[in-house]
């Protein structure tokens, strides 16, 4: 990407969450910036991309992301870290101990959770990391103080000489508000300073520094007390009322505010370490203190050991936003009150449902329907647009948990298999991208052990899922520009796979496909087959002339439509009966060829040949004109 010339000092912009904190990042004068892509927090790195000044990078996964933001605030220099919640995981053997030699220059880490699954597995609490590693989180509840808190941040890093996690929801990170920003502030790096006792973590030096680390989060305590962004608001207009109160932090304050603006709130900038005091005066002036945080219980426990009485999750649930819909009616039943009919949702519209699916022309597509024709076969599955093969038409694939996982979950289902199975093919289906993030590992382990697995490699040189980013698998870096793109024949044999069990295949060659695949699952050793055609939706990908069909030829059997291609739609329906008296339905079909990327999927298994070229039923047409 080029650089964007950044707008003037004091400008007011519309920017979404992502988009603000990657401007205070900018004015911040971080110099490094790392990130692995993922939904939510896949923007902050591109943006922070286009500005000039500072270097940027799509990191191989999260923990090597924030381990190269670490060294550059060793050396002294303000860096930044992107991820979105379940990123955290991968990344935490490096937060726990970081968390103990503290940093030099400022280092914030922007975790990104996904409350309400809009595209994740899980619902997890990022904010449970702070009270884990013992270091500060902020939580911003708009688009303005995501950039606020974003500088704020490096201000408390570099003070308390701790990385501070600015914790995002989708909330804040999609939605776009005005926001007035500022100009950049150059940060001269002070350079890296031997320090082995500090930097070399062997046990005697993270004994010594243990002490440090809960000397710095009651000082951090202290300031949580007396910090201006945790604040108390009395109801608006001066009309208080105190039957209930609250006490509430980042996007759950301004639900709490939509819901109820005549109610005192004790919003929670700095939301860890929690200001005990603070909060004890608060739920003093009161007659019911409830807590809405999102999603654990996790300041509620905290207050109620500290002997403050408070409400939370018996009245609030434990998943999901506290949008008015939810809180509305939990308070109007802890004052006794009739319940409000609030509406959820606005009504559905009469739309034909659509349930996820992969793109026109997918490379996936293939993939799946082959997969999809073999039996007596379970399928290992991973992170990626290609979780979508589970679904219908294919039903090919049994599992999925987390990045990397389809290749230990393969290895297990191999050795745990029982006398019943033994005749059971076990293949594990990976992306490019989600490979070099954690797959190595767990196919060097397949390799390691002796394994019974066939591999699916997709290589289709995109992070797709999260937008078409770029990775290793491309030869392209975060800007677009050439870097040295991995070979990943090459890589897998060098992790062990042997040379005549390594393939790579066209996935649009559907017999090609189907022939190797049950060639290589009856061999009893590990083996990858790698798909080799890029996603449709980025520029290494060229569309071929479109299809239609002939209606006078469709027979309706419908072989074309276990494709899964979306731009395949079913035109009528009809039902004959066979000379068996056997009632069978049957389907027409048509081709969107507007959408038709000329893929050649369809064709392939069309029985009586009525998928042809558009143009050629055009120069017909024409013909049979004059």
């Amino acid at each position: 990407m080029a650089a964007v010339m950044p707008a003037p000092a004091q400008s007011r912009l519309l920017m979404s969450g992502n988009e603000a904190v990657a401007r205070a990042v900018w004015e911040s004068g971080v110099k490094v910036a790392a990130a692995y892509p993922g939904t939510p927090a896949t923007e902050m790195l591109e943006v922070i991309s286009t500005y000039p000044d500072l270097y940027s990078e799509w990191s191989v996964n999260e923990k090597t992301s924030l381990e190269v933001a670490f060294g550059a605030a060793m050396a002294g220099s303000r860096a930044f870290c992107a991820m979105k919640h379940v990123g955290l995981n991968v990344a935490s053997d490096a937060l726990m101990t970081l968390t103990l030699t503290g940093v030099a220059g400022g280092l914030v880490l922007a975790v990104a959770d996904d409350v309400g699954l809009s595209s994740s597995q899980n619902e997890q609490d990022s904010r449970f990391w702070g009270r884990f590693a013992h270091v500060p989180i902020l939580e911003p509840a708009d688009s303005q103080e995501a950039y606020e808190y974003t500088k704020l941040a490096y201000e408390l890093s570099e003070r308390f000489q701790t990385i501070v996690i600015l914790r995002l929801t989708t909330r804040i990170c999609h939605v776009k508000a005005l926001v007035t920003v500022g100009e950049r502030v150059p940060h001269v790096a002070a350079g890296f300073k031997k320090e082995a006792a500090r930097w070399v973590m062997v046990p005697g030096a993270a004994a010594r520094r243990i002490p440090l680390m809960f000397e710095r989060e009651g000082k951090l305590r202290e300031e949580a007390e007396v910090t201006s962004i945790n604040v108390v608001e009395s109801g608006e207009g001066g009309k208080t009322d105190r039957r209930v109160g609250f006490i509430t932090s980042g996007p759950a304050y301004m639900h709490v505010r939509e819901s109820f603006p005549n109610a005192p709130v004790l919003k929670l900038g700095l939301s860890f370490p929690a200001p005990f005091e603070k909060i004890r005066a608060f739920a003093a002036t009161v007659e019911h203190c409830v807590v809405a945080e999102e999603v654990e219980p996790l300041l509620e426990t905290e207050l109620k050991a500290q002997g403050i009485k408070v409400i939370g999750k018996e009245i609030l649930p434990r998943q999901g936003e506290l949008a008015p819909h939810v809180l509305k009616p939990a308070i109007a039943r802890l004052l006794g009150e009739e319940v409000p009919k609030v509406a959820k949702t606005l009504p559905p519209l009469p739309v034909f449902p659509r349930p996820p699916t992969m793109c026109v022309a997918c490379p996936h597509l293939g993939v799946y329907y082959t997969l999809s024709q073999l039996r007596n076969v379970t399928i290992s599955g991973d992170i990626g647009c290609y979780t979508l093969g589970f679904g219908h038409p294919w039903n090919a694939l049994d599992a999925c948990i987390s990045m990397g996982a389809s290749m230990g979950m393969a290895l297990g289902l191999d050795k745990g298999r029982g006398a019943a199975e033994k005749d059971k093919k076990i293949v594990a289906v990976i992306g490019d991208s989600t490979f070099l993030h954690m797959g190595m590992q767990g196919l060097l382990d397949i390799v390691y052990n002796r394994g019974n697995v066939t591999i699916l490699l997709l290589d289709n040189r995109a992070v797709g899922m999260t937008g078409g980013q770029d990775n290793p698998g491309n030869g392209r870096d975060i800007h677009g520009e050439e870097a040295p793109r991995v070979d990943f024949a090459k890589l897998v044999k060098a992790l062990g796979v042997k040379e005549e069990r390594v393939h790579e295949v066209n996935p649009y060659e559907l017999p090609t496909l189907l022939k190797r695949l049950r060639e290589e699952t009856k061999i009893e050793e590990p083996s990858v087959i790698i798909t080799n055609e890029p996603c449709v939706l980025i520029t290494d990908y060229h569309k071929l002339k479109p299809f239609t069909v002939i209606d006078d030829k469709c027979t309706g059997c419908g072989n074309c439509l276990d494709t899964g291609c979306p731009a395949i739609h079913v035109t009528k329906r009809d039902s004959v009966v066979k000379p068996s008296g056997k009632t069978v339905d049957l389907a027409w079909v048509r081709i969107e060829s507007s959408v038709c990327t000329g893929c050649g999927l369809c064709v392939q298994p069309c029985a009586p040949d009525a998928i042809v070229h558009a143009d050629t039923v055009a120069k017909v047409s024409v013909m049979q004109r004059h």
